[in-house]
């Protein structure tokens, strides 16, 4: 999937501050002891997360053996589903992929190629919104961002 820079944060800004829906989306079941390799595959370590409040995590993974990154985000209590969402951008390569519906226990697992690249994630639970620039790029500080709408 490709994205332009500009098309990829319009897609991220829509998905976290209108909590678009899929339809076809059918919703995560319930997972009491999901975690980010369960939703995102072996390989998968997780070297960055973020609290989405006190709803859960967003976590940001990485493969080394195939230099893909992975987001879930991840209630810490399954039950009725809710809007949820998680993304992944690589500015420099301008691919992203999102994940976003009406979800029981977790949104994702969204997949970029990022070796050598920076990483901009995010997703949000309900109201509370969590985004990550400039992530996981060495010496240079990220930015970021949580609010709720």
């Amino acid at each position: 999937m490709r994205f332009t820079r500009s098309a990829m944060a319009a897609a991220a800004l829509a998905a976290l501050s209108i909590g678009t829906t899929t339809a076809l989306a059918s919703p995560a079941s319930a997972a009491p002891n999901t975690t980010p390799q369960k939703v995102c595959g072996s390989g998968y370590a997780t070297v960055n997360s973020s609290p989405v409040g006190s709803l859960g995590t967003v976590y940001l993974t990485y493969n080394a053996s195939n230099g893909r990154n992975c987001v879930a985000t991840i209630r810490n209590n399954p039950g009725t589903a809710m809007e949820m969402s998680a993304w992944v951008y690589v500015p420099d390569t301008e691919m992203g992929d999102a994940d976003s519906g009406q979800y029981t226990s977790y949104a994702g697992p969204t997949y970029v190629y990022g070796k050598g690249h920076c990483v901009d994630w995010g997703g949000n639970i309900g109201n509370v919104y969590v985004a990550v620039y400039g992530s996981n790029c060495g010496s240079l500080k990220e930015h970021r961002v949580t609010y709720t709408r």
